[in-house]
């Protein structure tokens, strides 16, 4: 294959531009910006377009070393990328999605004071998630995957003029960084314990070394699912995700919903081989998934955030992928990431425009009214809301679909999965439609005062005909993942399936837009009160971390600002700068005050002598 010799050309095209907009940042006009932010990504997408095609019609999977990275003993991991696939279908979505944002990016930023900086972090972005998912070997992997993280936090910090937004990237860069040292720990388990971090032996080896059930590659699966955890928004590391809207629009669209925060599916997806020896972890991955997903989908019901309720849907829809990974749904996990970067890219995008066009305001309930003043942006968020809805016939329908399916089938728990997707999937529905009906129709509250050009509608038209066919394109991971053998369970389950968004959608109606339904007495309540604020808080974990771990660690640093180790070293310095004086003062060089404390002392033995015995 010729396109084998260009693969390293994918990730170093974005990383060189980044560069060089990073050293001309202050000669380069717009207009070479521009070029230069959004031309080396879209190379980057004809590349990968290219590979997709020469690998569908021959599926050859390959790794190519380019150099030797470090040398030490037998421990040799390269510079080395891995193509199957897997790495295909998030080469895609990162080149591809990421191409369509950069070019909705230079209409939206265009009157930023920092356009060449935007790009330069953008495209760093990029070649760091590139080489995340086609690194050979989990070191370089993990490059990548705190590459990632730090251009996530000067992304979520971009404005960094204001305070909040420092606070929103520092919270995600703390938060993602407590998983991605116990993911550390779970590669260092790996390489002790197996001699190698290349993936491809790493599965020989575990397979060959552990049984189904040992304790070792349990320890390992938990930890890894710790840093997937982290970077994907998870029970408990989620809480980071909704502050990170703190950045400019389409970095939530790139980083926060089609890239980064699929970057831990895509992780236990790819060491999968280790996951299938321990049961016990796989059932961790779903029972987080589908915890996160349900919390997530009641905390956007109370959101009014447009940005925050996108940020916890894209929270619960990570869910469902992780859900299909327990229950080891591979391809269907995988499937539902590339639908959902469309979908949430579309939706992302889609608030942009209505924040570029309402003076930047973000309350849902400031707008209304917007479906004949701005008609391509709503069918856009018709369309994208459609998709998240699980609608029959859209994206999201067919790889949600296949999810729960197949998780009823777990012996055991299955129909406890199966009947909590579904709860999600109903209220996904109806928060998904409320952002519809509350924002493009009823009373106008704000009057746009900008029209969105092309470079804005031709992305939101691109990703409107992948969130509604989508769902027809198969996914090349069946070499990947091991065949499944379960069987279609009975039709009831399926037509169930079906039937659930759409009755969320209806409660939407009936709710929000005819307001036949009337649910004041039953939210205005004391106790419904009560429980819509604890959903709002994303129920209280950002107030238990706070308790558990911020203040006492404020209380310990104000203590240790206090110096108290010092203070003791002075206590007994002073201590002995008094003994010595009060004992220089007796060297008086006089016989009979030395007699004198002689007998004084000898008073003193014998009196405590006498009262011994």
């Amino acid at each position: 294959m010729i396109m084998q010799e260009l693969i390293g050309l994918i990730p170093l095209i974005p990383l060189l531009s980044s560069i060089m907009l990073m050293l001309g940042a202050g000669r380069l006009s717009r207009s070479s910006i521009s070029i230069l932010g959004v031309g080396s990504v879209g190379i980057a997408a004809i590349l990968t377009a290219k590979m997709g095609i020469e690998f569908i019609s021959d599926p050859e999977v390959f790794q190519l070393t380019m150099w030797t990275w470090i040398q030490v003993g037998n421990f040799s991991p390269g510079v080395s990328f891995y193509f199957d696939g897997l790495t295909l279908v998030m080469m895609s979505v990162i080149t591809g999605v990421g191409f369509l944002i950069h070019l909705f990016s230079t209409e939206f930023m265009e009157e930023d004071v920092s356009y060449a900086r935007y790009f330069a972090y953008l495209n760093m972005f990029v070649a760091a998630m590139l080489i995340l998912v086609m690194a050979d070997n989990l070191l370089l992997l993990y490059l990548g995957w705190e590459g990632v993280g730090v251009c996530s936090y000067l992304l979520v910090g971009f404005w960094y003029q204001n305070s909040a937004n420092g606070y929103a990237a520092r919270k995600a860069f703390i938060v993602t960084r407590i998983g991605d040292t116990l993911m550390a720990l779970g590669l260092f388990l790996l390489f002790t314990e197996l001699g190698t971090l290349d993936i491809q032996a790493l599965g020989v080896a575990a397979n060959s070394k552990w049984q189904v059930g040992d304790n070792m590659p349990l320890i390992a699966c938990l930890l890894i699912l710790a840093g997937a955890a982290g970077k994907s928004a998870q029970l408990p590391f989620h809480t980071w995700l909704p502050d990170a809207m703190a950045g400019p629009t389409p970095v939530s669209a790139l980083i926060h919903a089609a890239t980064m925060v699929t970057a831990g599916v895509y992780l236990i997806a790819r060491t999968h081989e280790i996951y299938l020896l321990a049961p016990i972890a796989m059932i961790a991955v779903a029972l987080v998934g589908l915890a996160t997903s349900l919390m997530a989908a009641f905390t956007a019901l109370t959101q009014n955030d447009i940005k925050r309720i996108l940020a916890y849907s894209t929270i619960s829809q990570i869910g469902y992928m992780f859900l299909a990974l327990g229950v080891g749904a591979w391809s269907a996990g995988i499937f539902h990431l590339m639908t959902h970067a469309f979908f949430k890219a579309l939706l992302f995008l889609g608030s942009g425009a209505i924040i570029y066009c309402l003076h930047h305001e973000h309350d849902i309930f400031k707008m209304g009214g917007l479906r004949t003043r701005m008609p391509v942006t709503f069918w856009s968020f018709m369309i994208g809301s459609a998709a998240l809805a699980a609608l029959p016939l859209t994206s999201g329908f067919f790889s949600k679909d296949q999810i729960l399916l197949q998780a009823y089938q777990v012996e055991g728990i299955g129909p406890w999965l199966w009947s909590g997707g579904l709860l999600g999937a109903l209220l996904t529905a109806i928060y998904s439609f409320r952002l519809v009906f509350v924002v493009f129709f009823g009373q106008a509250n704000t009057e746009p005062d900008k029209v969105i050009g092309w470079r804005m509608s031709v992305p939101l038209g691109f990703l409107c005909i992948l969130a509604m066919m989508g769902g027809w394109i198969m996914v090349p991971v069946a070499g990947v993942f091991p065949a499944g053998d379960a069987q279609h369970p009975a039709h009831w389950v399926e037509y169930v399936s079906i039937a659930v968004p759409i009755i969320g959608v209806t409660i939407a109606y009936l709710i929000f837009l005819s307001h036949q339904l009337k649910v004041d007495m039953f939210t205005s309540s004391s106790f419904m009160q009560k429980l819509q604020r604890f959903w709002f808080s994303g129920w209280g974990i950002d107030w238990l971390y706070d308790r558990l771990f911020v203040k006492p660690y404020y209380s310990l640093a104000r203590l240790l600002k206090l110096e108290p180790i010092d203070r003791l070293y002075g206590f007994i310095v002073m201590i002995n700068q008094v003994s010595s004086r009060w004992l220089s003062a007796g060297q008086s060089g006089q016989m009979r005050r030395y007699i004198t404390s002689m007998v004084f002392g000898l008073i003193v033995m014998l009196a405590i002598l006498a009262g011994t015995f």
